[in-house]
């Protein structure tokens, strides 16, 4: 189990993470997301023991992770497939580990065999890898140890569609066994297939927090109309509020048949009207943040 209580980081002026409070539970993968800058990383390493907080404190496990006797036995790291030695073969860079660990150089090549990491490619530089072959090579060495606990950051990126599918099976595996997997990623299609719970972070603090049912599931009505404007007038009259969302749609609380009517009475004419219920994780993610984007959104 993963504890984040109270947690707050600052340098300077500057807060990273404010008061950030969650758990993530064994036999579940949890989603963490936010934009580029909203504290994942951050608490990420104060997790990791890399960081200290300014207020608050995470355990994994139920300890601080500093206090773990030889961590790589109970908690996997993946935080930066390029933080690796260039000059070492990836056979090197677990070896290295499991000598730290005190694990037999078989379980190195179980983990090179695992990743799809061929014998080969095993012999070659870091610095000759590819991003997705140091991803490979970062969760093989975060998994060397067989920990409980998994905490990963970005550990898709650079892989290629297979390279996704085959990292989905090995976490949501890892979750059913029984482990515990935070998992950071801006690919959120991939978090919304392999995710039970969610957080969502921006501008350093928590903006939703549940399972991934829980937050997708949406009330009200989603309408879609040629003359879009003068629907939105129709219904800003009406006393209905109407926000943007997707392909120059709108969403509301109301329903649909009160929306229809809405429509029906200024002469609008209706692309879609439907129940707004299933929103995907991306719309969602994009209206929750869409304070803390550096683009404009139009969601």
């Amino acid at each position: 189990m993963i504890t984040v209580e109270g947690l707050s980081k600052t340098y300077g002026g500057f807060t990273a993470v404010d008061d950030v409070s969650f758990v993530c539970k064994p036999g579940t993968v949890t989603g963490f997301l936010g934009p580029n800058g909203a504290g994942k990383t951050t608490t990420m390493r104060i997790m990791a023991g890399l960081t200290a907080p300014s207020k608050g404190h995470t355990t994994v496990g139920g300890h601080r992770y500093a206090e773990i006797p030889n961590p790589g036995l109970h908690v996997g790291v993946l935080l930066d497939a390029s933080a690796q030695h260039g000059g070492r073969t990836g056979r090197e860079v677990l070896t290295i580990g499991a000598k730290t660990m005190g694990l037999p150089q078989s379980r190195v090549d179980e983990m090179l065999e695992m990743v799809s990491l061929s014998p080969a490619e095993s012999r070659r530089r870091v610095r000759n890898y590819s991003l997705g072959m140091r991803q490979r090579l970062g969760i093989a060495h975060a998994l060397l140890g067989d920990p409980s606990i998994l905490i990963l950051d970005e550990p898709a990126n650079g892989l290629d569609p297979a390279g996704i599918h085959w990292m989905r099976g090995l976490l949501r595996d890892y979750a059913n066994r029984g482990g515990t997997v935070l998992l950071s990623s801006h690919l959120l299609h991939e978090v919304e297939v392999i995710a039970d719970e969610m957080i969502l972070i921006g501008n350093g603090r928590i903006v939703a927090q549940g399972t991934k049912a829980d937050l997708l599931q949406t009330a009200g009505t989603f309408v879609k109309a040629v003359e879009a404007d003068m629907l939105a007038r129709a219904l800003r009259e009406s006393g209905i509020e109407a926000a943007p969302s997707g392909d120059a749609g709108l969403r509301t609380d109301a329903e649909p048949v009160q929306v229809g009517k809405v429509a029906a009475a200024a002469g609008v004419t209706l692309i879609e009207l439907r129940p707004a219920d299933g929103a995907g994780l991306e719309e969602m993610f994009l209206q929750l943040t869409a304070d803390t984007q550096r683009e404009g959104v139009v969601a």
